[in-house]
């Protein structure tokens, strides 16, 4: 009776150490897709028109050219994902795929962490979205 109580206990004692573990290691990747995405999606918010910016003083965004220099920034970084322009925002979605370390032995599948960001270009200094 003991030898089962003390299985069943040890069985709980790792499988809540795993999902501690493994839980925090998804929420890295979480925060890290997420700064990634960000980030994709600033370096292409630079690519403005120069044309219309001349002519008319108004910023808009090249749409080829920052999706471009979006998914580039993915690349670079070894991330994968999509950027597309809407609105005149960039708006990037990154993948990450994280194994997991305790409740993968026991059988758990991988993980795929989304991070999301989107970023519009401006002129100066802007007033804080809410």
């Amino acid at each position: 009776m003991v030898t089962a109580f003390v299985t069943i206990l040890v069985v709980a004692i790792l499988f809540v150490i795993g999902l501690v573990l493994d839980g925090g290691y998804v929420l890295a990747a979480k925060r890290e897709a997420n700064n990634v995405a960000e980030q994709a999606a600033r370096a292409g918010a630079q690519e403005v028109s120069e044309d219309v910016l001349r002519r008319d003083d108004r910023v808009e965004l090249e749409d080829g050219a920052a999706v471009a220099a979006a998914e580039a920034f993915m690349r670079r970084t070894g991330h994968r994902g999509t950027a597309e322009v809407v609105d005149g925002r960039v708006v990037v979605e990154v993948e990450i795929d994280r194994s997991l370390l305790i409740l993968g032995a026991a059988g758990l599948a991988d993980v795929v962490v989304t991070g999301h960001g989107s970023a519009r270009p401006v002129v100066g200094v802007d007033a804080p979205e809410n």
